[in-house]
């Protein structure tokens, strides 16, 4: 079975009903703690591309590469680790922490592979354009991604001006730490909107495999990049982004978003969801996410100790763009989870 309609946009009314303007169909798996598959819409045993999705996979096998060795006496900051999986959208806190990842490798701005954009936040674009500023490769969301590549190339003493080249021995790492968290083969490859090679995996796949980091022991490298993307979610995304204001929303857990509609939600215990949405769009992930934890019974599991509880209805709102008609609220966007 292919995707089912998981979502709807409202506007205004119908015969006294809410009109329907457009549906989202998409792809669903959610895992029981035990791993188990408990919630499954569409068909997510099918090959997909997890996009920026799967950037705590590659974080991981750079630490495996020995992305720590660049940092001498110490291993990688947390703050750092964050940025290496982050899909940042170009704030000033994100760009000195590129720069300084870079930096410890002993390379500039230069040996970045990644194409020239502009910030992906509305503030930080703005600034950047009323200054005078146009692309650069650092300014991609994908920048700390391939500052941390950069790096470890400098500490395995491999070349970097080929990092990105699939059969580089740093991809060939990510490729094997992919399918071993995914505990599957990977499907397909091809370039993502980075530059970098983009591995195909199921999206069961993906979320066995974030299920499997966030259980792992303390210490551990997939531990520690889920443990940093946590403690420093403002650095995973960046002010107003989904993934960033759910993790400031809700302690402990983790998310992460990928283009073309892919978002990743774990909680502390286990409970995992991921999400592809059929046409791409990205207002739909984050919602039809929550909805999916809530269907599973994970949202005791998403309440911080000691904070008032957080039902679904308060969650989902997080990322659901609300729908404006002359600068008003007119509608907004809905959950329908197929039975």
């Amino acid at each position: 079975m292919g995707p089912r309609v998981v979502a709807e946009v409202v506007r205004g009314l119908r015969s006294g009903e809410p009109f329907v303007e457009s549906v989202h169909h998409g792809t669903v798996v959610g895992l029981a703690r035990d791993g188990s598959v408990a919630l499954r819409i569409g068909a997510p045993e099918e090959p997909m591309f997890p996009r920026s999705a799967v950037k705590p996979f590659q974080a991981v096998a750079m630490l495996r590469a020995g992305l720590d060795r660049v940092f001498l006496s110490r291993d990688i900051p947390a703050d750092l680790l964050a940025v290496v999986a982050s899909s940042h959208d170009g704030q000033s806190r994100h760009l000195v922490r590129v720069l300084e990842i870079l930096s410890v490798a002993g390379v500039s701005t230069d040996a970045l592979r990644c194409p020239p954009d502009l910030p992906l936040g509305a503030a930080a674009l703005r600034a950047h354009l009323r200054s005078g500023g146009s692309a650069e490769p650092i300014l991609m969301n994908c920048s700390g991604k391939h500052a941390g590549m950069i790096a470890c190339c400098v500490a395995a003493g491999w070349s970097i001006d080929d990092y990105i080249d699939l059969e580089h021995p740093l991809q060939q790492i990510i490729r094997a730490t992919v399918e071993e968290l995914a505990a599957e083969p990977i499907s397909g490859a091809t370039v993502d909107g980075c530059g970098a090679p983009l591995f195909a995996i199921s999206l069961t796949g993906l979320a066995r495999g974030l299920q499997s980091m966030m259980l792992a022991e303390p210490g551990s490298p997939q531990r520690r990049v889920v443990d940093a993307m946590r403690a420093h979610p403002e650095l995973v995304g960046g002010t107003g982004e989904s993934d960033t204001e759910l993790m400031r929303s809700v302690p402990g857990l983790l998310a992460k978003n990928g283009a073309e509609g892919v978002t990743l939600v774990a909680t502390a215990s286990g409970y995992t969801v991921a999400v592809k949405i059929a046409d791409g769009a990205g207002r739909a992930g984050v919602p039809v996410a929550l909805a999916a934890l809530g269907r599973l019974g994970a949202l005791p599991a998403v309440s911080a100790p000691g904070a008032p509880s957080l039902d679904l209805a308060q969650l989902a709102v997080l990322g659901a763009p609300t729908v404006l008609g002359g600068g008003r609220p007119v509608g907004s966007l809905r959950v329908r989870l197929p039975a």
